[in-house]
Formats: C-alpha cells, structure tokens, sequence
C-alpha cells in the first residue's frame, strides 16, 4: 500500500492532468459507422516551441487510457494532443470502443468491466489500417511517412499491441503480412504484460477484463498481450515514471527484459519522482521529455 504522502502526490499529479479543458480538433473523420469509430485531427502549430518550424510534420499517433473502459474517452487527452500540436507535429487522436456490455471477469464492487473482445481490437486496427486515407483527406499538413505511435496506460498497451500485428499468431484476425510503417512507438506507462499487471492488481483487473475473464485470459493472451508479441522490428521507447501507482514500475521492467531476451532493445527511460499522469499532463516537465522521445524517432 501507498504510503500517505505517495497517494497525496498521485492524487494531486492526477487532478492537474485533468484540470486542462479539452481541446477540439480541427477536424474529425470516422473509420467505422460506430460513433465511438473516430479520429480526431490536429494540425501542427508551429512556433515557439516547435521543434522544427516549417518543416513537413511529422505524424503522432495518440491512443488514450482510462483502463479500456467506457467512462474514459479520448476528450481527457486532447490537452496532450494540443501540446504536440503546439510543437510542430501533426496529430491524430483515435477513439474506440471500451467498456463492455457484458460484465465477464468485471469485479464485484460495481467497477465497469474493462474493454471489449473483440471490439476494442477490432477497432484499433481498422483506425491504424483506414489512417493513411483519412490523413490525406483530413490533414495534408501531415507527412505519415515519419508516423510515431504512442499512447498512455492501456493508451500504452494498444499502440505496443498495433505496431505488433505482423507477428501475432497466424490465426489472428488482425494481422498484418509485414510491419507497420512507422518510426517507432513510444509508449506511456504502458499495461505491457498481463501477467506482471494481475499479479499488482493494476486498474482492479482491467487487463483480465479486457480478454474475457478468468476462463478466456490464458487463451487470448497471445492475440493481445505485447510481452509475448517479441520482436517487434519497431524502435519502440518505454517512459515509466518511477513513483506510478497506478501501472508500477515492474511492468513496464517486465517488457524491456522481455524484448532484450527476444534480441530486441527498448528504450527504458525511468523519471524519477514522477507518476502516471504527468507523463500526458502539458503543465508537466515529463511531458516534454515525452515530446523530446517523440521527437527523436519523429524529426
């Protein structure tokens, strides 16, 4: 348990992130009939701190956490979006579905059951896959040849788990002949292996949730969880604040090993005295070590 200092801090970390009011996009485009299939675009802003005006933009990805569950959409990330945009990147901001109607595997205290299967898959990969189209309709400004993923928390774990595809079992709906064209992924305190994440009880079982409960969580792990999805072939950046409570430390550890067994390095950059939130929170100084990461696969 957290001592009483370290929960204050988290719960002050989390209400910053979350006192910035949405930001609207420049333009929306749906990838789907479902009015949760959208992606909102942002053009870039350059100027002070962009970190190379006038050039071509390069493209971020952005997919959003809330523990794949419904009360979570993609409004609470839109500050973090604007601020990329603000630093000369083109963004696109994905929704999709999460939640669930069917309450398997969700635990007994009233907690919404987290994600759907297979829906909440099936909708990361129809917006990877439809991106390129809408890009080119939606925000010419964009050069999606330097695409960057990222995402945060579950967020985290879809953007690992959508620059995976091509080595998902064979079976899999989902993937892909080859990699994804992408310069890399960097990925935000991400829910990166299940098994490290039941075993701390992050976001009260939300990873089991999300494949079904206890009856189906072994059988899907390998269509989801990216531990087992090694190696990528991506460039692929973990940032992990060393003070989160919310996905520890160990799990985002769990995946770099992972990788470094597989022959793959990942990057690992663990801040010190830092949570979850500030990693997406634009009033933060680790958001801009997120945009310097970004960055750096990106420009």
């Amino acid at each position: 348990m957290p001592d009483d200092a370290a929960a204050a801090r988290a719960a002050a970390e989390e209400e910053s992130a979350f006192s910035h009011s949405p930001v609207d996009p420049d333009v929306t485009a749906a990838y789907g009939d479902h009015p949760d299939q959208v992606i909102d675009f942002y053009a870039p802003r350059p100027g002070a701190d962009s970190a190379a005006p006038g050039a071509p933009a390069p493209l971020v990805v952005v997919l959003h956490g809330g523990a794949w569950r419904a009360r979570y959409d993609r409004r609470h990330i839109t500050p973090f979006a604007d601020y990329l945009a603000r630093r000369g990147f083109a963004v696109a901001n994905v929704e999709y579905r999460r939640g669930g109607e069917d309450p398997a595997g969700a635990p007994d205290d009233g907690t919404p059951p987290a994600g759907r299967w297979p829906d909440t898959f099936d909708d990361v990969a129809a917006a990877l896959d439809a991106l390129p189209a809408l890009v080119r309709e939606a925000l010419p400004q964009a050069d999606p040849r330097r695409t960057v993923l990222t995402g945060h928390s579950a967020g985290g774990h879809l953007a690992l788990w959508a620059a995976a595809r091509h080595v998902l079992p064979p079976d899999a709906p989902w993937r892909t002949d080859g990699p994804a064209d992408l310069r890399g992924v960097v990925a935000l305190a991400p829910i990166a292996d299940f098994e490290v994440a039941e075993k701390l009880d992050v976001c009260a079982h939300a990873s089991l949730q999300l494949l079904g409960g206890p009856d189906a969580f072994a059988t899907r792990r390998p269509y989801a969880d990216p531990v087992l999805l090694l190696p990528t072939g991506i460039a692929t950046t973990l940032v992990q604040g060393r003070a989160d409570l919310v996905v520890p430390e160990p799990v985002a550890e769990s995946y770099a090993d992972a990788a470094a067994k597989a022959g793959e390095m990942v990057g690992l950059t663990l801040l010190a005295d830092v949570g979850h939130f500030p990693l997406i929170d634009p009033a933060a100084d680790a958001c801009a070590v997120v945009a310097e990461e970004i960055a750096q696969l990106a420009w």
